[in-house]
Formats: C-alpha cells, sequence, structure tokens
C-alpha cells in the first residue's frame, strides 16, 4: 500500500474520523460546557497517541528536534487548540449537519495558504473542485 497513493487512503481515514467526531462530540456536548468537553478530547487523544508512539517505538526526545520545527510543531498545535475550541462552541450552539461543512472551508484556506506560503501550484481541476467546496459551504450558511 506505500507509494504515491498512501495519502488518499489516510486522508480518506481523517474525513471518516473527522466525521465521527462531529457526531459523537455533538452527543457528548450535551449539558457540557464545549471548553471542557475541548479538554477532555484532547486529554484523550494525549494519552492515546503517547501510548501509539511508545509502542510503535517511535518515541524520541522532542527536545532534540531543530528550533525550527519545534516553533511550527508549537504553531501547529496552536492553531489545532484554537481549531477546536472554536469548532466545539459551534457545535455546542449549531447542527453538526451545518457546523462540519462551514468548518471545512479550511480545505479552501489551505489551498490559498499553500499557495502562498508553500508555494503550491494547484492544477485547473484541483481549483474547480476547491471552488465547489466553497461554493457548497457558501450555500449552507446562507439564510433561507
Amino acid at each position: 500500500m506505500e507509494g504515491s497513493t498512501t495519502w488518499f487512503f489516510w486522508a480518506l481515514l481523517s474525513a471518516v474520523f473527522a466525521a465521527m467526531t462531529a457526531i459523537f462530540a455533538k452527543i457528548g456536548l450535551t449539558g457540557v460546557d464545549s471548553d471542557l468537553a475541548t479538554l477532555v478530547r484532547t486529554g484523550v487523544i494525549a494519552v492515546v497517541l503517547t501510548a501509539f508512539v511508545v509502542a510503535t517505538g517511535k518515541w524520541a526526545n522532542p527536545m532534540t528536534l531543530p528550533a525550527k520545527t519545534l516553533l511550527f510543531l508549537l504553531l501547529s498545535g496552536l492553531a489545532t487548540g484554537a481549531s477546536w475550541v472554536c469548532y466545539f462552541r459551534a457545535l455546542q450552539i449549531g447542527d453538526a449537519s451545518k457546523v462540519a461543512p462551514v468548518d471545512k472551508l479550511s480545505l479552501v484556506l489551505v489551498a490559498v495558504f499553500a499557495v502562498l506560503f508553500l508555494h503550491e501550484r494547484p492544477a485547473v481541476r484541483e481549483w474547480l473542485g476547491i471552488v465547489m467546496v466553497g461554493a457548497g459551504v457558501l450555500i449552507l450558511a446562507l439564510k433561507r
């Protein structure tokens, strides 16, 4: 399975788990503050990932990583945390079927940021798909 299409397999699994996350979170947020729920979720993730990294023999001292790597992983972690706090608040007050698609506007932003900061060049076909996702988000966000 390793090769040029392996990314698609993992990305597809990510989408499945992200969908499950929205449903489980919406149910779990009943009667609970969204920030507390985010903390519990984050604690579970930390424990599970620590066990996974140790069990697979991938543990290494993070302080031995290059400073640039640590900086960008720190920034990524801060962005993830901010995203989760906002996502859980939105889920608490909105419908999962509306919140999750708007959250996926991140796909459009990733494409734009990848062009600006990583100098990636999506093909016309890819831009068409990205624009369609953006249009879909707008359609879902508009009031009837």
